[in-house]
Parts: structure tokens; C-alpha cells; sequence
């Protein structure tokens, strides 16, 4: 097995397409055609896990972190991350990079913390846009059900629960064909006539190149004319965060303990206390001071995160309490999502699970 074929299974999950703007995900280090012998799952990489992953004879370190965030001007071992990827490099290791693709995943880092704390009706917090794509295209009237079909086999068409979805209307289309043309129907050089129907679908991004090469195909046209364009619409199943209820509400200070119990913290900072019971509640991986007005906006009792400022907890506003619960202990558990996922899909070989803690905070 190669390491395309591991990785093409993380993006059935967490697809890269996904992932924000800013970051830096996918194959980081490494040839994807190279054969594996073991895969290392873990939050963060760095040289002890650099380490660890030789130890266990693992040539693929699949992390939640991109060791490689910024550019790499250079290599000479002077700062932590040009030390891992130098040891990574000269003994043949592999790193990949899931972070918010699979932060964005419904199945993701939001979802496991929402196992983790038992909250059920669960739903995304901040449903993402972009991701959502239109395709317009003219075909004849004879062919539209048959071209239908095949955009459908190639993913378009689906909306939320509901697959197949398209729009026709009809109409007329004129061309006229060049002398170095080979039209399907009319005569090159005449303008033509033809009893067309506009066929609408949208479609998920991550399906455009596959749909596109269905089009080509399913087409009768030499030339097959079409428009795609990206929709402001959200998709409802893919986002940052998630939102949910406990099956019975719980008194605050009650709250937090199972919340420390639970998500296996040693400090919860946290907003004012204000002496009501906590059903609702929202919650997002890593630092997600910015998504404080969503979880208000959908009614949360209570916002879980990490890594808020001082000022930023004045964003509660009496409206609900915010639980800082630590940027690691918020993801801790996506590495065992990793390697459960991978252990049902891979059986030929061990999916290991990092033993080292990459936490960098430490509590007194």
C-alpha cells in the first residue's frame, strides 16, 4: 500500500478543499508513491514524535498539525520545525497534515468533542460557504436525460437529504460551425438551429474535475458550452464547530466539573457565572473566540473552546457562559478519531496511535 492510498482515505473524511484559506494541509514531507510500513497518528509533530514514528517503524506520520505553517526559507536546524522536517527527511518519513479540513469535517474535531461530552441533536455551528458550486449547461433535447444521469453518477445534484436535483427549461440555441469544425448536427458554415434544454445542478466542489470530465464525455457536442460558478449558499453538513443538547439540563458549576472531568483538563477559565441551567451547548476545537456570536445567535447556554483573550470574555454578555478549556485538551481526542477511522478502513497493517502528549502547557 502506498501513501496516496492512506491519504486518499483521510480525504474521503476531511477533503482538502475543506480546509481555510490560510493553512497548510495535505502531504507536507515526503513522496506519496513511496510504499508504507507503518502509520503514526498524532496531534502535533515534532522530534520526539520524529522519533517515535522510528521506533515503530512508521514511514507515514499522519498529524492534526501542519508542522509547516509558514513558508521555509531554509534548512539548517536552527528552529524546531526545521529540525523535524530535516530528521523526517533524512530517514525517509512522511508527513500529512489534516487540520481544518478536518476541523470542518461534520465527522470531525467538533463532532468528537461532542461524543466525547454526550450532547445529542447535533448540527454545525458555522456552516461553511464556497463550497457549494452551480453548473449550466445546454444540451439537445433528446440527449438531456441521458447526460442527467451521468452528472449525477458524478456526485451533482445533491442538496442535504435529497439527491438527483436538477432545473430544465427549454429553449432554442444557434451556432454555426467553422470550416475546421465537425458538428454533430447542422452544416459547418450555416447558422443552425437546435431544440435545446438548459440543464442547472449544484454540486459539491470537491466533485467539480470528475463532474467536468462526465460532462465531456455524456455530451454529444464537439464543443459542449457550460457556466460554473461558486454560490454564497452554506452547506449545512460541513463548518466550523458544532451545537447540541444534553439530554438533561445540568446546573453550571455541575456543568464544568463533568466538562473537567470529561475533556480531561487540568483548568477551565471561564466567563460569569450566570446561575442558570446549561442544555445547549456549543462547542468548537481549538482557538474559536471568533464564533462566540454564533453559539448566542443559536441560543448555546454554554460556548466550549479555547485560547480566549482577556477582553474576549466579555463577549459572553450575560448571554451565555464561555469555557476555555485549553487549545490541546479541545483536540486531544482527534488523534484516536484518526486511527479509529483508519483501522476500519486499512486492515493489512497497524494504525498506531501516538503515545507521546506534544501539549506544551504545563499547569501548577
Amino acid at each position: 500500500m502506498k501513501i496516496k492510498e492512506i491519504t486518499n482515505y483521510i480525504e474521503e473524511l476531511a477533503p482538502l478543499h475543506y480546509a481555510e484559506d490560510f493553512d497548510n494541509v495535505g502531504l507536507l514531507v515526503g513522496d506519496d508513491q513511496t510504499e508504507i510500513t507503518g502509520v503514526l497518528v498524532t496531534l502535533d509533530t515534532l522530534e520526539d514524535t520524529v522519533d517515535e514514528a522510528i521506533e515503530k517503524k512508521c514511514n507515514l506520520i499522519v498529524s492534526f498539525h501542519p508542522i509547516i505553517f509558514g513558508g521555509l526559507k531554509k534548512l539548517n536546524g536552527n528552529t524546531y520545525v526545521e529540525r523535524v522536517v530535516l530528521k523526517a527527511i533524512k530517514n525517509d518519513i512522511a508527513i500529512y497534515a489534516t487540520h481544518t479540513a478536518l476541523d470542518n469535517s461534520k465527522n470531525g474535531v467538533s463532532a468528537k468533542i461532542c461524543e466525547v461530552l454526550g450532547l445529542k441533536n447535533t448540527k454545525i455551528l458555522i456552516p461553511k460557504k464556497g463550497i457549494i458550486k452551480k453548473l449550466t449547461t445546454f444540451v439537445p433535447t433528446k440527449n438531456a436525460e441521458a447526460l442527467r444521469a451521468s452528472l449525477f453518477e458524478a456526485g451533482a445534484g445533491n442538496i442535504g437529504k435529497y439527491d438527483q436535483c436538477s432545473f430544465s427549461s427549454e429553449g432554442v440555441a444557434t451556432f454555426r460551425g467553422t470550416e475546421d469544425a465537425n458538428p454533430v448536427v447542422g452544416i459547418k458554415g450555416m447558422l443552425h438551429s437546435e431544440n435545446e434544454i438548459c440543464i442547472r445542478v449544484v454540486f459539491e466542489s470537491k466533485n467539480e474535475a470528475q463532474i467536468l470530465r462526465k460532462l465531456q464525455e455524456a455530451h454529444p457536442y464537439e464543443e459542449v458550452a457550460y457556466e460554473i460558478v461558486t454560490t454564497e449558499n452554506i452547506h449545512q453538513d460541513i463548518g466550523m464547530g458544532m451545537i447540541g443538547e444534553f439530554t438533561e439540563a445540568m446546573d453550571e458549576l455541575d456543568f464544568l466539573k463533568y466538562l473537567k472531568k470529561n475533556m480531561r483538563t487540568d483548568c477551565i477559565r471561564h466567563s460569569e457565572l450566570l446561575h442558570k441551567k446549561i442544555k445547549k451547548v456549543a462547542v468548537l476545537g481549538g482557538a474559536g473566540s471568533f464564533a462566540v456570536s454564533n453559539a448566542k445567535s443559536l441560543g448555546a447556554d454554554a460556548y466550549v473552546s479555547a485560547d480566549f483573550k482577556y477582553h474576549e470574555f466579555f463577549k459572553a454578555e450575560k448571554a451565555l457562559l464561555i469555557a476555555d478549556i485549553g487549545h490541546y485538551e479541545s483536540e486531544q481526542f482527534t488523534k484516536r478519531l484518526l486511527v479509529d477511522y483508519l483501522t476500519k478502513k486499512i486492515s493489512n497493517f497497524a494504525i498506531v496511535l501516538s503515545q507521546k502528549s506534544t501539549n506544551p502547557i504545563y499547569y501548577i
